[in-house]
């Protein structure tokens, strides 16, 4: 089972942007997609981005489209979450996990993960 941690949360004021990183244990952009979920206190469990092994094309929830951009170093195994123009409602726990390929879109949005990370706080101060 690949390994997932994540690095980068921290706190910032409304407005100003953070950039988190998941590595992976192993090669992994091959079996699986990749993404990132969180837990907030506003809204519970959101998907929020993701992106397959052989695409650097993103696909975002409606919530972050255009603030946050995810992104990959396949040669080094680390995915990565620009969050920019962050909002009070960003906060919260982020988790980077693996989703099975064959069934990213609906793993993804079903949080049905075949890995993840032990998540990493963000917190956005207005």
């Amino acid at each position: 089972q690949v390994q997932l941690m994540e690095s980068g949360g921290g706190s910032v004021q409304a407005g100003g942007s953070l950039n988190l990183s998941c590595t992976a244990s192993e090669y992994t952009y091959k079996d699986y997609c990749m993404g990132w979920f969180r837990q907030g206190p506003a809204k519970g469990y959101e998907a929020v981005a993701r992106i397959y092994g052989d695409s650097e094309i993103g696909y975002y929830a409606d919530s972050v489209q255009g603030r946050f951009i995810i992104s990959k170093d396949s040669a080094k195994n680390i995915l990565y979450l620009q969050m920019n123009s962050l909002k009070p409602e960003d906060t919260g726990t982020y988790y980077c996990a693996a989703y099975w390929r064959s069934s990213c879109y609906n793993s993804w949005k079903r949080f049905q993960y075949a890995s993840r990370g032990q998540g990493t706080q963000v917190t956005v101060s207005s």
